[in-house]
């Protein structure tokens, strides 16, 4: 099963989602896919994420996008699962400090107040420090222009690392990906 979790004021119709969606369905795989809207509190994303884990047959692999990976990071070392981590916020409680203030969801259209409780709820989730650099996958673009991708290099030091010239946050080389993570997640052979 794969876990998609998107990133800040983004939602299960980003582009990437959608295209992993796609390709799960086109190869028999589309109710192994879980992806639904996080909802901004950290507290409360991720105690959907881990009802969504907890429902699994089989332990899943957690894909995390931006704020996702951050996500992805925490649950990954709470409960033992392989995570692909693509252009992850390793310091979001830093990097969102910039955003407190009343934002708009990126497809909805919906404003939302992102308040110091939100960057509370974020440190308190932090992962300084991963256990077990074997089971994370870091895809990273140097061009990203939201956050530094060297973080994210010295953060999963160790780890499965993609690290791709040019590019931006959004990923921009992700179909090449979609077959290498359904492998990665022992989806696909």
């Amino acid at each position: 099963m794969i876990i998609y979790l998107h990133g800040f004021r983004s939602g299960p119709q980003s582009w990437k989602s959608r295209s992993l969606k796609a390709r799960m369905d086109a190869l028999g795989l589309g109710e192994r896919f879980w992806c639904e809207q996080l909802p901004v509190s950290a507290r409360d994303a991720i105690a959907l994420a881990d009802a969504a884990i907890a429902r699994a047959d089989t332990p899943p692999t957690v894909v995390g996008s931006s704020l996702g990976g951050y996500y992805a990071t925490w649950l990954a070392e709470k409960h033992g699962i392989p995570a692909v981590l693509v252009n992850p916020a390793v310091i979001a409680p830093l990097s969102l400090s910039a955003y407190l203030g009343t934002q708009t969801h990126m497809y909805t259209g919906e404003p939302f107040d992102f308040t110091d409780e939100h960057i509370a709820q974020l440190r308190a989730i932090e992962t300084p420090t991963i256990t077990r650099p074997e089971r994370y996958w870091l895809m990273v673009e140097t061009g990203d222009e939201v956050l530094d991708y060297r973080h994210a290099v010295a953060r999963y030091a160790g780890a499965r690392q993609t690290v791709l010239d040019g590019g931006d946050h959004s990923f921009t080389q992700w179909d090449k990906y979609l077959d290498p993570i359904l492998q990665f997640a022992g989806l696909l052979k």
